[in-house]
């Protein structure tokens, strides 16, 4: 999944701060299957890096760095 690994390098780099970048835009930059897209974004989301809402998009989920002492 090289889709999903390139997302999560760009959370971890700060490149992707909030809203994941849509399917159209991924689609467009990767040329990629709408499929392809959706398994690479479901990948992040079961490793808990990103949530969906559907209507709103996807976004990074934030680290609460007070939950680690």
């Amino acid at each position: 999944m090289q889709l999903a690994a390139i997302l999560r390098s760009r959370i971890a780099s700060g490149e992707i701060t909030s809203r994941v970048p849509g399917e159209r835009a991924l689609q467009q930059e990767f040329g990629l299957a709408p499929v392809t897209i959706r398994k690479a974004v479901r990948q992040l989301r079961d490793e808990g890096l990103v949530r969906t809402t559907p209507g709103w998009g996807t976004y990074v989920v934030k680290k609460n760095d007070d939950a680690n002492p």
